[in-house]
Parts: C-alpha cells; sequence; structure tokens
C-alpha cells in the first residue's frame, strides 16, 4: 500500500497530480475571526463546561472535595455519594448511556459534539484567542511569521506562548486535583512536597495540553480521533450538518454588490473564501461532505456575514440535510433516532434507579476457611462466619448484626461489640451462629445476615449465606 495520497489540488481536477505523505504535516492555518449565531453558541456552552472543569475540584461538601478519585484509597467522591470497585456496574451503564446518546446526538444533528463541545475543539479556540489578542488577526499574524525575528516578534510570541503555558498548566492542575486533592496539590507543588508521581502527572498534562492545542490542533482530529472515520456510520438522508447549496451557490465568481450577476449566470457565492479561512481544520465545504469536518458553524456564520454584506438571502451554508437540497424537506422524526431515543431513555431510567436505590452501606458474608465447617458444643451446632462491612457513607457508623433463618428455629450470636465504622473503612468482624442441634433437621439451610446502623436505620444490607450442620 503506498504511503502518499493526492492532495486536494488533484481532486479538484487542475491536471496535475501532486502528492504528499500520508501523515505530512500541513501548512500553519491561519483562522480569521468571526462573530454570528454559532459563535455565540459556542460561548454559551463552552464556558460553562470551562468553569465546571476548573472550579468544581474547589468545592468542599462536608469537608470533603465534591468529586475526587482516589484511586489508592479505590474510592470516588462525586458530590454527597462514594463509590467503590464494586460499583464497576454503574460505570458501564454511564459509558453504554454516554454512547448511544453519541449515537443519538449524530444521527440528528452530526458532529456538534465536536464543533461545540469536544475539549480539542474548547482548548485549540482558547489557544487561538490568545494568538489573536498578542499577535492580532489572521492578516497580521501571517504577515509577523513571515517576517525576520526582531524585538517585536519576540515579544509577541514570548506573550502568546506565555498564556499558552498558563492555560496548559491551570489545566492540569485541574486535572490531576480530581486524582490527588486540588488543594493538596497546589500546597505540595508550592512547597517542594508533591509526591513525584504527582509532579509527573502535572507536567505531564502540561506538555500534552500546550502541544495538542497549540501545535497539533486538526491533526488530533483528522488522525487521532476515531469519531471521525465511523461518523458516516451514524448519518443518514435526514442527519442535520453544515452544507453549502450549490444549487444556489454556483456558478461563483467575485462581482460587484449591485450588478445582475444572475443575467450573467453566475449564482450567490462570490468566492470570497472566507468559509474556508475561518475553517479550524482547513477544508472547503464547498467541496461536499468531507470527514474531516466538525460542524462547528463557523463558515456558516462567515458567509452569512458576507451574504448580508451583499444584500443577498443568508443560508448558502448552512446547517441542513441532504433530503432538504434535494426535496426541500427534513423528516425530523423518523425510526433509527426514535429507537435511539427510546433506548436511551430506557438506560438512564435504569442508571437512575441504580442509583438512587444503592445503598452506600454493603456487607460481604465468609464462611471462615481457617475453621471446620461446623462444631458442635453442648448441644449447639456452631458456625464462624467473617462479615465485611463497607462504609461508603460520608459518615461514621455503629452496625448492629442479626440473623434470620428458618422458622422455629432459635438462632443466636456472638460477636465482640458492634462495630463502629468510618467513612471509607472495609471493617472485618467475625461472628458465631448457633443453632440446637435438635431443631436441625437438614444438613445445611440458608439464611440470612443483616447489618443496619444504628443511627440511621434505613442504611442496612443483607447477605446470604449458608448455615451447615451434622447430618
Amino acid at each position: 500500500m503506498s504511503d502518499r495520497i493526492p492532495t486536494r489540488e488533484e481532486q479538484d481536477g487542475d491536471g496535475e497530480v501532486r502528492y504528499r505523505m500520508l501523515y505530512e504535516s500541513d501548512d500553519k492555518i491561519y483562522i480569521r475571526h468571526i462573530r454570528g449565531v454559532f459563535t455565540r453558541i459556542r460561548k454559551y456552552t463552552g464556558l460553562p463546561l470551562l468553569l465546571a472543569f476548573f472550579f468544581i475540584p474547589w468545592l468542599n461538601i462536608d469537608g470533603q472535595q465534591a468529586v475526587l478519585f482516589d484511586l489508592p484509597a479505590r474510592q470516588f467522591h462525586i458530590l454527597w455519594a462514594t463509590f467503590g470497585p464494586q460499583d464497576g456496574i454503574l460505570l458501564a451503564g454511564l459509558l453504554i448511556i454516554s454512547a448511544f446518546a453519541l449515537f443519538a446526538i449524530t444521527t440528528w444533528l452530526g458532529r456538534v459534539w465536536c464543533g461545540f463541545t469536544c475539549p480539542q475543539t474548547v482548548w485549540t479556540l482558547m489557544f487561538i484567542w490568545a494568538e489573536r489578542v498578542c499577535e492580532g488577526d489572521r492578516a497580521k499574524r501571517m504577515k509577523l511569521d513571515a517576517a525576520p525575528w526582531g524585538a517585536e516578534k519576540v515579544l509577541r510570541k514570548s506573550g502568546t506562548h506565555a498564556i499558552w503555558l498558563f492555560i496548559s498548566l491551570a489545566t492540569a492542575l485541574a486535572f490531576v486535583g480530581y486524582f490527588y486533592g486540588i488543594r493538596d496539590l497546589v500546597v505540595d507543588l508550592a512547597t517542594f512536597q508533591a509526591h513525584p508521581q504527582g509532579v509527573f502527572w502535572v507536567a505531564f498534562f502540561t506538555f500534552a495540553t500546550y502541544m495538542n492545542a497549540g501545535f497539533m490542533r486538526e491533526q488530533v482530529c483528522k488522525y487521532m480521533c476515531p469519531y471521525a472515520r465511523f461518523q458516516s456510520v451514524m448519518y443518514d438522508q435526514d442527519t442535520l450538518a453544515v452544507y453549502y447549496d450549490a444549487r444556489r451557490g454556483e456558478a461563483r465568481g467575485p462581482r460587484k454588490k449591485n450588478v445582475d450577476y444572475k443575467s450573467q449566470g453566475m449564482g450567490d457565492c462570490i468566492d470570497c473564501y472566507w468559509c474556508v479561512q475561518v475553517c479550524p481544520v482547513d477544508i472547503d465545504i464547498r467541496d461536499g461532505m468531507q470527514y474531516e469536518c466538525i460542524n462547528c458553524g463557523l463558515c456558516v456564520d462567515a458567509c452569512n456575514s458576507v451574504m448580508d454584506k451583499m444584500e443577498y438571502p443568508r443560508g448558502l451554508i448552512r446547517f441542513t440535510s441532504e433530503d432538504e437540497l434535494e426535496t426541500g424537506k427534513t423528516q425530523y422524526l423518523r425510526p433509527r433516532l426514535l429507537g435511539y431515543g427510546l433506548v436511551l431513555l430506557i438506560l438512564i431510567g435504569a442508571f437512575a434507579h441504580q442509583v438512587v436505590t444503592r445503598s452506600p452501606v454493603q456487607a460481604e458474608v465468609q464462611r471462615d476457611r481457617g475453621a471446620r465447617m461446623y462444631r458442635v458444643s453442648q448441644g449447639m451446632v456452631q458456625n464462624v462466619y467473617t462479615v465485611k462491612i463497607n462504609n461508603m457513607d460520608q459518615r461514621p457508623h455503629e452496625f448492629t448484626v442479626r440473623i434470620d433463618g428458618k422458622e422455629g428455629y432459635d438462632y443466636s450470636l456472638r460477636m465482640q461489640g458492634n462495630p463502629y465504622v468510618v467513612p471509607g473503612e472495609i471493617y472485618s468482624v467475625p461472628i458465631r451462629v448457633s443453632v440446637p442441634k435438635e431443631q436441625l433437621k437438614d444438613t445445611k439451610h440458608d439464611i440470612y445476615i443483616e447489618i443496619q446502623a444504628k443511627d440511621a436505620p434505613e442504611l442496612k444490607d443483607r447477605h446470604k449465606t449458608v448455615f451447615i450442620g451434622p447430618k
């Protein structure tokens, strides 16, 4: 297989075949700044997500970080709940819900996740904002890069990279803070007492953010992200995405504002290339649907601004569907989308029920393997068990233990006091269960061992095990 692919110039049919390496670095993309509806939508969707990402680690609930993934202790604190490895089924359910949500949204609105809320897009646009603040808009940045190195260029480039590094470091601190504890992390780094692993991960994510959003940018979307490769499987004729209305726009060509261009056989597209200049992945949407397109809507805002200046109707480039371009209609309610939505509602309902009914206290009962299966003493048959109490609540509790089994059996329980379990602790307590020998009718039968918090009766768990006696 060849490691070279044709460039876009060959596909445009200029008669000359040019080749480049498959993963050869493209020329730097200089994005034109534009204002419009979709730019504002991105601001109102991205800003709350950024604020949540950076400030949630600083929130405390009952003296503890609101969201903390404590990997060494195998505890995951999320608001008022604490989860452990045994709650892995909830994580699996959340991932399945996320997958079906992605399928449903992509079928409905295309790659809006990529264009509006994907971290790669959000952080890249923040870095581009830093470039614009320090170096100016598109034309000034191109001129600055082409100029020889001097005091002004060094100053402006230094300012850009300083902001990039600040954003990267803040991102790394916030992300690692979800696992390390943000307050401890900042204090430990400031006093040079941080654990080497913490220092490594802060440095790693600072470097990764700096490279991804500063230099790799669209390369991540084109070559590293798998979503772009399989998105076409989820598209159909009625999926809303960014399209160029070729029937209205062709034939393209520059013209003055008030000329009768239609008498000259021309369309509404004035071939200004603004739709290309604002594109963060450097494609021409007029060439048709391309897998690199992230549906960010910047080309829509750019084209609408040009149409306003020319006093043409908006919508030459717009969010629409293939069916709407061909027939003028889009079918919004269709079986595939309804199926995704129905499955998504069922999954969300099941997940919510599991979370709401989940008890923060769990018990595990094991037979004592170091003892005999049973012991007969003074007319009583005894079995020994180990009860492990996992307190995932935010408060300590004292627990009682009770036995329930066959009707007519007089069970007795012996243990060394009621166990007192602090938050996050797994407490093991041995217990001895006895039954009068004359009451036993079977070699073994089921019993239930129940634990219950004395100060919160609703916190309880019940575990089934086997009581074994002589034949």
